[in-house]
């Protein structure tokens, strides 16, 4: 199989952790894949802050529990924190740092390297307590977060895939002929019709629908 298409099937959250030390050229490369993330019209408007202390992750994830009610609250005690932030006017900022979450998912997975998503912070980033620790970690303060990295070596802590929802076959659909208008509101009102009908006809555990579209 070809190896980006495996490590992308076997990519898992992790959520328990060594206190293990990660190599310093690993985290490079991780921020380097995130980097090169796609962002809309190549504006690139984020910034990626790496926390390698974890006296300091402790710290924001203390400060984000008492935000937030949640006593114990640890982020899952990771050895590394990534944090892409983004101009808070930028209208592709949060999509563009999913984007780069994804890549650091995944070169973090071809390293053998324990990743999960923390979300807890976007709606609170603001807060006085956690702005004056992003403050010192010169987070700009016209920047949201809308997701962190949290990384580590994964401990022996067993991760049970989940069932992976939608799989089933392919649909097609051929637009009529003699429609040259593509895909506006009518082909779309077509296509579901056809779906429904699709439906009906108990074939409906498609995963995708392949549309095929007349040359004008």
């Amino acid at each position: 199989m070809n190896p980006t298409i495996e490590t992308i099937l076997n990519r898992r959250s992790t959520r328990s952790f060594l206190q293990k030390p990660l190599n310093d050229e690993d985290i490079q490369t991780i921020v380097k894949c995130a980097l090169h993330a796609p962002s809309g019209m190549g504006r690139q408007t984020w910034k990626f802050t790496v926390i390698k202390n974890r006296e300091k992750i402790r710290q924001l994830a203390e400060v984000i529990g008492k935000e937030l009610g949640r006593e114990g609250y640890n982020m899952y005690a990771p050895e590394v924190l990534i944090i892409p932030s983004n101009e808070q006017d930028s209208p592709f900022g949060m999509e563009d740092n999913a984007c780069a979450m994804e890549n650091i998912y995944l070169a973090a997975e071809a390293l053998g390297i324990g990743c999960v998503w923390i979300n807890q912070i976007r709606t609170i980033c603001q807060a006085p307590t956690i702005r004056e620790i992003l403050d010192a970690w010169e987070i700009p303060s016209n920047h949201v977060i809308y997701g962190m990295a949290a990384l580590g070596y994964r401990d022996d802590t067993p991760i049970q895939p989940k069932e992976r929802i939608g799989i089933g076959k392919l649909y097609s659909i051929s637009l009529p002929k003699n429609d040259k208008n593509h895909l506006n509101y009518r082909n779309a009102s077509y296509i579901a019709k056809q779906i429904e009908t699709a439906s009906k006809n108990n074939e409906s555990s498609f995963e995708a629908v392949i549309i095929s579209v007349p040359s004008i």
